[in-house]
């Protein structure tokens, strides 16, 4: 029997608890969170008053950021409540891209009669993953708006009675806003997932000279999708605190 490509789009359910489905998507996300907090945990007893040149690189590296968000969200305090969740959206989606492209992670597996079901599979190419990421995120930008402008005025943003033309630019926006749950988490997924099926054709044709610049080069990709999710979900909290005018 001749072996092609195989792409699977939904992951793999390697078994269930309590009823619940674990799928190995599932199984990478606790990876992911138990490599993060491990790595926190292993930074944090390693920090001193008088830092070395490791500690130096991260903690400029923190303050640049973290001053970046104060800038965008003018203001301190702002920066100080939101920096902890544009970190933590950004650690998680790199860190998992970041995964699955570690040698021998898809080659652990179980078998499932004569096939190998991989225990870990990246997580951004589950689009369950990636559509709670922009629920998450989309929440916290809508309920930052209502905290910080008032209910009523952000709902003036989208329900506009003042005349037919302010009613229609309103709608739209509203419109805008629902639809970023859409464009966040097909954004992650798609890029995510096309690079997957990259490295498998590439791999599958040119075995031995391709697929070690391709995975550079998608974990590139998995840095910069990582950086624009956070950033555009900082950027959105920027324009929910912002008055109408």
């Amino acid at each position: 029997m001749h072996e092609g490509i195989t792409v699977v789009l939904a992951p793999e359910i390697l078994g269930t608890l309590w009823g619940i489905p674990i799928t190995n998507t599932l199984l990478t996300s606790w990876a992911v969170i138990a490599l993060l907090v491990a790595v926190a945990f292993f930074v944090g007893k390693r920090i001193n008053m008088t830092p070395g040149r490791f500690q130096l690189l991260f903690e400029w590296l923190v303050s640049f950021i973290y001053d970046y968000v104060a800038e965008t969200l003018e203001s301190r305090d702002l920066a100080r409540k939101f920096f902890p969740f544009i970190a933590t959206i950004f650690l998680f989606i790199f860190t998992a891209n970041l995964l699955e492209f570690t040698p021998g992670i898809g080659s652990i597996g179980i078998f499932h009669g004569h096939e190998l079901l991989p225990l870990f599979r990246s997580v951004n190419t589950d689009l369950n993953v990636t559509l709670m990421l922009a629920i998450i995120s989309f929440l916290v930008i809508e309920v930052t708006g209502v905290v910080m402008v008032g209910a009523w005025k952000y709902a003036g943003k989208f329900l506009n009675f003042r005349s037919p033309m302010g009613f229609f630019l309103g709608i739209i926006e509203l419109f805008s806003e629902i639809g970023r749950i859409i464009s966040f988490s097909f954004r992650l997924f798609g890029n995510i997932f096309a690079g997957e099926v990259l490295i498998l054709v590439v791999t599958y044709f040119l075995p031995y000279a391709a697929p070690v610049p391709v995975m550079a080069f998608e974990i590139f990709v998995g840095f910069v999708q990582a950086a624009i999710f956070a950033l555009l979900t900082l950027f959105f909290i920027k324009l929910a605190i912002m008055e109408t005018h």
